[in-house]
């Protein structure tokens, strides 16, 4: 059997697929390592706005994951991202009106990179790997995987690289790319949660506790919770999946001037139960059902235009109360033909809610996007801690169901990276 190109390789160089090869260029220097990327630079949330959270349960799965495990290996991915902690103020005013009324506000440390200074930071962690050896091949795309007589991974369909181990981390991007390598290669796994939601847009002003708070993290009942808020110079964006748009949301960094809006996701979980689908393919069929009334887009309503039963249009979304343009003009409609009715209750329940601690969000001007989706409901019948799924590959980050953010996908990769050195 002829010797391997490499001793390990890497899909993915996002932060699972770093944190793997800062963790074991580290511990073992004299390993080959490729990481290996279909884009011309590392993808996700570290190029887009790079938010971090460096507090267990966020950004953690806690099937996988103890608070020990993770608070052991938050430190060493501070290390790396050297990130700077945004100050928080005034959390026990906020706490208590949440309390209050069945909600929970958790305090986590925070730092925020922005996306206009991400490339620079992915370009310093890039160059900090490639001076301890490790290669990085960007724009050439892995279409499988392979684990029988010998291991490796197959690039644009015909390229065969081989490795001793091989560390999947292609992100949620690569969800549907997981999933298709799983069942090529027989390992089970379960895919029956997904996160849809409606991403709100408003003025600072009706969202004060940003100046506390950078990204404030409210449980609601129902499975409804806060995701990823944005102010500063603030934006929504669209994200192209599956020959759809899904919305997300952006901010620069604050050596940007203000734009004076914020954004923020309120997701609900969805787990399917018996006879389990698919959480990826609900998904799927409503972000193409929103897209299919959108015209192509995404949907936008108004709140005030929503509590009167009526759908916005671009004629009138302008004008009286609705002082500010939207960030990102999709197609004025009626959330309600697009939002299935458990769906949408829940996440105007938590809105209320929400307005009662934080007064401002139900101002007429406030727009809901739709849909925000996340997929990482992937989860793999792990044969150890480590996140292996067969004799010598790895699946880690958050396409897999290991993490949920940066932080945690980063952490997952050194996990992933102390198997193959407990086993080497």
């Amino acid at each position: 059997m002829p010797s391997p190109d490499y001793d390990i390789i890497i899909v993915g160089s996002g932060p699972a697929g770093l944190g793997a090869a800062f963790h074991l260029s580290e511990a073992a220097p004299d390993l080959s390592i490729l990481l290996l990327d279909g884009e011309k630079i590392c993808s996700g949330g570290l190029l887009n706005d790079c938010k971090q959270n460096y507090t267990y349960p966020i950004g953690f799965v806690v099937e996988n994951w103890t608070r020990e495990e993770a608070e052991k290996i938050l430190p060493e991915v501070e290390t790396h991202l050297q990130p700077v902690v945004k100050e928080r103020k005034n959390l026990d005013v906020y706490r208590r009106r949440a309390e209050r009324i069945g909600v929970t506000l958790l305090d986590i440390r925070q730092a925020h990179v922005g996306t206009d200074r991400s490339r620079a930071l992915i370009r310093r962690l890039m160059s900090e790997l490639e001076k301890r050896g490790v290669r990085f091949r960007l724009e050439s795309e892995v279409t499988d995987i392979f684990d029988d007589v010998e291991s490796g991974v197959v690039v644009t369909g015909t390229e065969k690289l081989r490795a001793r181990k091989v560390i999947v981390a292609p992100g949620r991007k690569g969800f549907s790319f997981l999933q298709h390598l799983m069942e090529r290669m027989g390992i089970d796994y379960i895919d029956n949660v997904v996160d849809v939601g409606i991403r709100l847009e408003m003025t600072a002003n009706n969202y004060p506790i940003v100046k506390d708070y950078y990204d404030p993290k409210f449980i609601f009942p129902d499975g409804v919770r806060t995701f990823c808020t944005n102010s500063g110079h603030a934006r929504v964006v669209l994200e192209r999946y599956q020959g759809f748009s899904l919305v997300n949301g952006h901010a620069l960094s604050e050596k940007q001037p203000a734009n004076n809006l914020v954004n923020f996701a309120l997701l609900k979980t969805i787990g399917l139960k018996d006879p389990v689908r698919s959480g990826q393919q609900m998904a799927v069929f409503l972000g193409r059902l929103a897209n299919e009334i959108g015209g192509g887009k995404p949907l936008m309503q108004r709140v005030g235009d929503f509590r009167m039963g009526k759908r916005s249009t671009l004629e009138t979304l302008n004008e009286d109360l609705y002082a500010f343009p939207p960030s990102c003009p999709v197609t004025a409609g009626d959330l309600g033909l697009a939002v299935p009715a458990k769906i949408m209750r829940h996440l105007w329940a938590a809105m209320k809610k929400l307005d009662t601690i934080i007064s401002g969000i139900l101002h007429p001007s406030t727009i809901m996007y739709y849909p925000e989706i996340k997929m990482y409901a992937n989860k793999p019948a792990f044969l150890d801690r480590n996140f292996r799924v067969s004799g010598n590959v790895y699946m880690v980050g958050d396409g897999a169901g290991t993490s949920r953010g940066i932080t945690g996908a980063w952490a997952s990769g050194i996990r992933a990276a102390e198997g193959i050195l407990y086993n080497r």
